[in-house]
């Protein structure tokens, strides 16, 4: 089927004609109104969708256009807020991610997580928390800890540094590619019904009787002139960094709640860097940081930092990146790694719920819900690991609200789109795909059909949704992902029709982004 159209289906998005996608966010009142398309927002669209609740999400750009495309690509078990005695927050997080094993186990690579440690007494008070954990988390026996000594270390992860240590404990947590998790749920929510609203921002409310009742959007794609006055029976507010914006379109007076930090990741080629398992490194001010083993590449991360405001680039410094270099020199026995050896990275901003006179790396990841004077119902907080179980919580409150009787949802046992499959042998195509990843290669499984797939079925609207959150190439392959810029648009002006100077301008604009976030790479830092 190369080259030609996917058969549609409720699961698919297809922004092609946005015109209908418009009219249809006016035809109804919908249960529930979502602002925001990260995975928290499109997690409550699943879910509500689940319980039988008609949705509208609305999103100012791209699906996990913000943080929740710029995060360590990890569902953390949760294991080092022990040491801050949430228990609550473990006990969910370490189940939610078998959770998300079941329900989309192409999305969760199972790794092997390391932590050189350097006395008997730091082994023995790591070994009791892994083991209060692991009850906490019910983890299944194949992914408790062991325990290496220094010659299993020395064997096993050969550029480890092993001056100074005792040994090792390795434990097992998973990895995932964060858009493409946010991308699943929303398209599970469509499958369901949802209306998703991309490149759609919310410019602000409608308000009856002092309660907010819709939320007035227009397109962010340039040249087009449409808009909706969307009515809804209870609106959500999930836009993450954005949160105390849109806060204010409901009350201009609401003081900020949030507390904006930034995070970044630098990726090295794997030969420079060659790990098994992703490999904990402590950094001078005694965080924990990583190094993560993915295919051609090895990434480290991640910073923590205060941030001023809520960016969608807030762009890498010199200091960030002689952080994390910094850490690696201590960690392993290489030539020293320097910017030049830097080949690509990304950074994002957390929204975190303000904790005044705590560090960023202090303050807690726990999520909370707001209720504004209009009705609205603001979330904040919370870890990509413990979306799921934070947006059945939401909805919770919506039905609660709207008196609505609903069906179960089980959510936590229904698949994903993509996550109908046992996965057996694990590829490129199979880890972004599925139980899709046939479709892509009976279409030719080149960047052409990737491409088809973005658009017909994954609602890409700009080169930079395929470049940057659907593959994603910009951050993981070896040239950054320029080498695909000039075939992926061709085929996107085809399906889109683009004119030629559309065309031109989304590479330029991929190339321009490419150019600004790596400027700092390739030759040493200052």
């Amino acid at each position: 089927m190369s080259g030609t159209e996917y058969r549609s289906r409720t699961r698919d998005l297809d922004n092609r004609n946005r015109e209908v996608l418009f009219a249809r966010a006016e035809e109804q009142t919908f249960d529930v109104i979502v602002i925001g398309g990260g995975i928290s927002g499109a997690g409550i669209a699943r879910s509500a969708t689940a319980r039988g609740l008609s949705v509208a999400l609305v999103e100012a750009r791209d699906l996990a256009s913000g943080t929740s495309s710029r995060s360590s690509k990890m569902i953390h078990g949760g294991v080092r807020y022990l040491a801050q005695g949430d228990l609550g927050l473990v006990r969910d997080a370490a189940r939610e991610r078998q959770v998300l094993r079941r329900i989309a186990p192409h999305l969760t690579r199972r790794i092997g997580f390391l932590l050189p440690t350097r006395s008997a007494g730091g082994m023995a008070r790591f070994r009791a928390a892994m083991w209060t954990f692991e009850k906490l988390g019910a983890v299944p026996e194949e992914d408790r800890h062991e325990v290496w000594s220094v010659d299993d270390l020395a064997e096993r992860e050969p550029v480890a540094a092993v001056d100074g240590s005792n040994g090792a404990v390795r434990y097992i947590e998973f990895v995932t590619d964060d858009s493409r998790l946010t991308l699943a749920n929303a398209r599970t929510a469509a499958d369901g019904g949802a209306l998703i609203l991309t490149y759609a921002p919310a410019r602000g409310l409608v308000t009856e009787a002092g309660s907010v009742v819709g939320v007035e959007c227009e397109s962010g794609v340039e040249g087009e002139c449409l808009g909706a006055s969307i009515r809804g029976r209870v609106v959500v507010n999930a836009s993450g960094p954005w949160v105390d914006a849109v806060r204010k379109l409901e009350d201009p007076a609401a003081p900020p709640r949030l507390s904006i930090t930034k995070g970044i990741h630098l990726v090295v080629p794997h030969a420079r860097l060659p790990l098994n398992d992703t490999v904990l490194m402590t950094t001078v001010d005694k965080r924990s940081v990583f190094a993560v083993p993915r295919g051609p590449v090895t990434y480290l991360g991640t910073t923590d930092t205060f941030y001023a405001e809520a960016d969608y680039w807030p762009g890498i410094s010199s200091a960030d990146v002689e952080y994390l270099l910094a850490a690696t020199a201590r960690s392993f026995v290489i030539e020293p790694l320097t910017a030049a050896d830097v080949i690509g990275g990304w950074a994002g901003i957390r929204p975190l719920i303000s904790e005044p006179g705590r560090k960023p790396s202090e303050i807690s990841r726990r999520d909370e819900v707001w209720t504004g004077p209009g009705g609205v119902l603001t979330v904040a907080g919370g870890k990509l690991t413990a979306y799921r179980s934070m947006a059945e919580r939401v909805v919770d409150l919506v039905v609660e609200r709207i008196g609505a009787t609903t069906v179960p949802g089980h959510t936590d046992e229904v698949p994903l789109v993509g996550g109908e499959c046992t996965i057996t042998e694990r590829d490129r195509l199979v880890d972004l795909y599925g139980s899709e990843a046939a479709d892509v290669v009976a279409d030719g499984g080149d960047i052409a059909a990737e491409v088809r797939q973005a658009v017909l079925r994954e609602g890409a609207v700009r080169l930079e949704d395929y470049w940057v959150r659907r593959v994603p190439r910009a951050y993981f392959d070896p040239d950054g992902g320029l080498a695909c810029l000039e075939p992926a648009a061709d085929e996107m002006a085809r399906l889109l029709e683009w004119p030629e100077a559309r065309r031109l301008a989304e590479i330029a604009a991929c190339r321009e982004r490419h150019e600004t976030e790596n400027a700092l790479f390739g030759t040493p830092a200052d």
